[in-house]
């Protein structure tokens, strides 16, 4: 029996283009609501890949969480294990640690709707920040959560 395919949201021709200039802007130091340019080694090319993403922060840690599922972001980080985030000038290297502890990912997630929700609820399948811990435990293991560890100076 074959394992179901891992849920993900594939961005359109549109979505693709303002996320180059999301990432453009951030680039260039202008960030929209705390959105980062996040830079990962791909998997396959080897080659640095560049998407925006919203850094959550969660009782004093921060996290990626990727709205959309698991997208090509998230399966290079598995393999690179941490990458970059920049604002402008300012590049912060990390190693991430992926949450699979429901509980965390579950409180993680909440907070993350409740700042971000305006932007992605639509990949939550209905949940949002008001859901119960079952609801969205139940869509948890569709939205990849990482802990992201400062690189050392």
């Amino acid at each position: 029996m074959n394992a179901p395919t891992p849920y993900y949201v594939q961005a359109g021709p549109l979505v693709t283009r303002f996320n180059a200039f999301l990432g453009k802007l951030a680039r260039h130091g202008i960030s929209l609501a705390g959105s980062a340019e996040l830079s990962v080694r791909g998997r396959t090319s080897g080659r640095m890949q560049r998407i925006p993403v919203n850094p959550h922060t969660y009782e004093g840690a921060e996290y990626l969480v990727s709205a959309r599922g698991h997208s090509q972001w998230v399966r290079n980080m598995r393999v690179a294990g941490g990458g970059e985030l920049r604002v402008g000038r300012k590049v912060r290297a990390f190693t991430v640690v992926e949450i699979t502890d429901p509980a965390e990912k579950t409180a993680i997630l909440r907070t993350y709707l409740e700042k971000w929700g305006w932007e992605v609820n639509q990949f939550f399948r209905g949940v949002d920040a008001k859901a119960s811990d079952a609801e969205i435990r139940a869509i948890a293991d569709d939205h990849p959560v990482f802990r992201i560890v400062p690189a050392s100076s």
